[in-house]
């Protein structure tokens, strides 16, 4: 049986590997003329000062965290392995932040130069960027618990019981990164996206991504995580598979499903190619190649591994990562459909920009909270199949046990997901530099293409996230309740009419509403200070109209920053303490309820936001494509105004509660011994 995890560590090697071939390659590729190369080192410059002192900041959490995890591990609340594995999971998540924003920030000129050649070679240079990214995720995740593995089960001897718990708690350091990063980077780019678009594409009347305009250089840096929902699903599925019986077999039957999924990632990244002429469908379609590709050889393959590896008896748990497989791959349908500009409602949602602003951000809202319906039963129905199917109704474990494969499967094939979803920020970076190096309008006009899809992509990568999130959510939600079980079982009591427990839904499904309230109103502010400081420039500075002065462009860098990094605390420390306190209160039962609630609530506003976010954005550039006007006309600035609304929604709020909801969970398991110590009102 052991020989079977050497594939692991195997799997991840390959998945750095091929992302440092791919970096070096899209390195070699041409990055176009001076002004070109220019612009890509400014925004270069501007994501590395943004990520000093962001990691600067970070690290002091971490500190602190890092303290209170080691006081706690030496009078005996925790494992002592945790502190240590918490710094690992912070660091690795940085590093895989890190790696994909250098090599954002070297392919954006790069695809703007492929792109003035054809618009099949723009798509190759951004997807191979976006392949660096979506592999060194994996690559990282999977490496990080192969150590710890190894460390636990060959170096000290752990039983696989012991192993189950300790490393359930591992990916708390990954998910605090991730929330920090999420947030911050969302704070930044969209302050910066909003500035820039009210001031000059609406009241000056100019280009997106006009040179002029000095907040667009602070745009592109933001522009450029997932690993915490790899890293987590993992982990509570391995968790799961032991409270199950099935021993150390149970916790390497995912790491096994995940390494599949690395190579069939790789394969499927083989099969992404368009002709010159393609349309937005032709587009979609060549994404969809590598993406179903990947699919149908992971599909095969980790049943086959699976069912030979567990046996014939836990083929129930096959058929359940099967349904999350199809399950992601149906969410990603679903959200194509709400926000692509090739279908009906998001061209609906441009045809009422005719009556101005107001109906654009109302037909928008309608069409995120209509676009819940379709993930909410899809990801009912892979519950409930993945529960059955893996003998829930004999032994609840079992069917838990199905969940969390169901959540493992569906992310098993991320590196090509998530590449997908980052060449997306890629794509739009380039045709900045295209606007701004005053590149011919065809090449603009490709990399529009390229961003409108990209729209698509990011959309669909969310709802992947979001759809793992919340099956990882209830598999994590299982975890904590087996860890009490197994320290305090006469403490629990789930009874839905039990104070502590309704209680603490109420208080769940606040939470996401509170978190995404902090996160939009952090937008707001920043970028409120970024339009005045355009409205300043463009005032005070006459000759940046004319082109003959060149804007502050670092003045609207540094407000970002400062803003990104003040107002990404509070709702990172609300995300760390709330389980903390309602369990003081209200004991672990409240902390059940406090999970399930933020899990339901935080699922469907995380679809709604994002899937509103991406269809506002469609819209504008469908209008921009010379729909209903074009650009410039009233028609185009009321979407403008929706887009300006969905900012926020897609890339600040949206993706970070899938990211909450992990953390709470996470939290809980951590401090479940520290809850139970304390007595509770109930």
């Amino acid at each position: 049986m052991d020989w079977v995890f050497w594939f692991v560590p195997a799997a991840a090697l390959l998945a750095l590997s091929f992302a440092g071939l791919t970096a070096r390659s899209v390195r070699k590729r041409p990055a176009g003329n001076a002004q070109m190369q220019e612009i890509s080192g400014a925004i270069a410059r501007g994501a590395n000062a943004y990520l000093k002192r962001q990691y600067r900041t970070v690290a002091l959490f971490f500190g602190v965290v890092f303290v209170v995890l080691g006081v706690l591990a030496l009078t005996g609340f925790l494992n002592p392995f945790v502190p240590f594995a918490f710094l690992t999971g912070g660091i690795f998540s940085g590093l895989s932040g890190y790696f994909g924003m250098k090599i954002a920030t070297l392919a954006n000129a790069r695809t703007a130069e492929a792109a003035r050649g054809s618009l099949n070679a723009g798509l190759k240079v951004a997807f191979a960027s976006g392949s660096v990214m979506g592999f060194v995720v994996v690559g990282l995740g999977l490496l990080d618990l192969s150590v710890w593995y190894c460390l636990l089960r060959y170096a000290f001897s752990l039983s696989a019981q012991e192993i189950a718990a300790s490393m359930v708690t591992f990916s708390m350091g990954a998910s605090s990164m991730a929330l920090f990063a999420r947030v911050g980077g969302g704070i930044f780019t969209k302050a910066a996206d909003v500035g820039a678009d009210l001031v000059g594409k609406v009241e000056a009347g100019i280009p997106e991504d006009d040179h002029r305009n000095p907040a667009v250089i602070a745009d592109n840096v933001g522009d450029n995580d997932l690993y915490e929902s790899y890293v987590g699903s993992i982990l509570s599925c391995m968790a799961l598979g032991v409270f199950a019986g099935l021993e150390f077999k149970g916790a390497l039957a995912p790491l096994l499903v995940a390494a599949i999924g690395v190579l069939s990632s790789f394969v499927g990244s083989f099969f992404v190619r368009t002709r010159e002429d393609a349309s937005q469908k032709a587009l979609l379609s060549a994404l969809r190649k590598g993406t179903y590709a990947a699919s149908a050889l992971a599909a095969v393959l980790s049943f086959a591994a699976v069912y030979f590896f567990l046996g014939q008896s836990c083929l129930g748990v096959c058929f359940a990562m099967l349904s999350g497989l199809l399950g992601g791959v149906l969410i990603g349908v679903c959200t194509e459909f709400f926000t692509s500009d090739t279908y009906r409602p998001t061209q609906k949602l441009a045809d009422s920009a005719e009556t101005g602003p107001a109906t654009v951000v109302i037909d928008g809202l309608s069409l995120g909270m209509l676009s819940t319906l379709l993930p909410v039963l899809i990801v009912g129905a892979v519950v409930v199949f993945s529960f059955l199917i893996s003998g829930g109704a004999q032994s609840v474990n079992a069917g838990l046990f199905g969940i969390g494969m169901a959540a493992v499967g569906m992310l098993s094939t991320l590196g090509i997901t998530l590449a997908t979803d980052a060449y997306g920020p890629i794509a739009d970076n380039a045709g900045g530099i295209a606007q701004m190096a005053d590149l011919d309008e065809s090449v603009r006009a490709r990399t529009d293409a390229l961003d409108a899809l990209g729209n698509t992509t990011a959309a669909t990568g969310k709802g992947f996230a979001i759809g793992s999130a919340a099956l990882t959510a209830l598999a994590l939600l299982s975890s904590f309740i087996e860890v009490v079980w197994q320290q305090a079982p006469e403490k629990i009591d789930l009874a839905v009419n039990t104070p502590a427990v309704l209680v603490g839904l109420f208080i769940g499904c606040m939470l996401p509403y509170l978190f995404s309230s902090l996160t939009m109103s952090a937008v707001g502010r920043a970028a409120s200070s970024v339009v005045r400081e355009v409205r300043r420039q463009f005032r005070e500075i006459p000759g940046i109209m004319t082109g003959l002065t060149p804007p502050d462009y670092a003045r609207c860098i540094d407000l970002c920053t400062r803003s990104a990094l003040k107002e990404m605390i509070l709702p990172a420390v609300i995300a760390v303490v709330s389980p903390l306190i309602v369990g003081l209160f209200l004991g672990v039962n409240g902390v059940a309820g406090l999970l399930a609630g933020s899990t339901i609530s935080g699922f469907v506003l995380a679809v709604m936001m994002s899937n509103a976010g991406g269809a506002w954005d469609n819209a504008k550039k469908y209008i921009e494509a010379g729909h209903g006007g074009g650009k410039g006309s009233p028609q185009h600035k009321a979407a403008v105004v929706g887009d300006t609304v969905g900012d926020p929604f897609k890339d600040t709020s949206g993706p970070s509660i899938n990211i909450l909801i992990k953390l709470l969970s996470i939290v809980s398991i951590v401090f479940a011994a520290v809850i139970l110590a304390f007595p509770s009102l109930f």
